[in-house]
């Protein structure tokens, strides 16, 4: 009968995909992280991967896909243990493993399960204050893990939310069209569309109109005022590598800022650049006293 239900809950296979670190938009665990945290933000890194791969699997009902996140967030409470020669399952183990070993509350791997479960039930947002909120359980835990790994105080975690949620709404709006047409799903406050007499349907012509370019501006004035927050964080973290990191990540966000305010997302993929890394770090390097 166990296995009856472990066979419901995780399924036949791995759904893991062959993604990377180095397929993600924004430095994941980079050169300037030191070496001796590095396998901690890898193993986050996987777990988080693993539990993305999960809720955006076609295969999947959105109740297979929150039973096996639950399941995820259990292994990592220590409430399950996972089948054996599974992967997806395992990574919850060995990100549990980390955090005790380095005095980490689970809820920075648990809060990133919540919002995939949303992911799962739920594809539109009526409220800029509904994203907000998925932000604060999406992005805003990446940072603070990051930064209690490096034993960072909480004055920093402000700025980092900050940053956290602006890197959150510039990479939906990199991909709107994609999410959209492959998961269904949106983020775009869709009362901000109604607004400017156009709907969920337009974000998936050829090129932006008038009325969804100004939705996109009004976004991202909003993550102007979150990157002007987050432009206080390397000034206060302490570790001088973990500081360049924080440096680059937000001149990055600002970059791509800047790219979605003047390409458009619905026309072509906005990305930055080798040359907006090299910038961004070459920026940073004002913090590496």
């Amino acid at each position: 009968m166990q296995e009856q239900e472990e066979a419901r809950l995780w399924g036949a296979h791995d759904v893991s995909s062959s993604k990377g670190m180095k397929d993600e938009n924004f430095p994941v665990g980079s050169f300037l992280i030191a070496p001796r945290v590095r396998p901690a933000v890898h193993a986050y890194y996987r777990f988080a991967r693993i539990a993305d791969d999960m809720v955006d699997n076609a295969q999947l009902s959105a109740t297979q896909k929150v039973d096996r996140l639950t399941a995820l967030r259990d292994v990592l409470y220590g409430r399950r243990r996972p089948p054996a020669g599974r992967a997806d399952g395992w990574s919850a183990v060995v990100l549990r493993t980390v955090l005790q070993e380095h005095g980490l509350p689970l809820e920075v791997g648990g809060d990133l399960i919540t919002a995939f479960i949303m992911d799962a039930e739920k594809a539109r947002y009526e409220h800029w204050s509904e994203l907000l909120h998925y932000c604060r359980y999406s992005a805003n835990p990446v940072g603070r893990f990051l930064l209690m790994l490096h034993k960072e105080s909480e004055e920093t975690f402000g700025p980092s939310d900050a940053l956290c949620t602006a890197l959150q709404i510039v990479n939906h709006m990199q991909d709107v069209k994609g999410d959209l047409k492959t998961l269904n799903r949106c983020y775009v406050p869709l009362p901000w569309l109604a607004a400017e007499n156009v709907g969920i349907e337009d974000l998936l012509l050829a090129r932006s109109k008038p009325g969804v370019r100004r939705v996109f501006d009004q976004m991202l004035a909003h993550v102007d005022a979150l990157n002007e927050e987050a432009a206080r964080l390397p000034a206060l973290v302490k570790d001088r590598r973990m500081r360049l990191e924080a440096a680059v990540i937000v001149a990055l966000c600002r970059r791509l800022s800047a790219r979605l305010r003047h390409q458009d997302p619905i026309a072509e993929r906005v990305a930055l650049t080798k040359l907006d890394g090299l910038r961004a770090l070459s920026w940073a390097m004002r913090y590496i006293r």
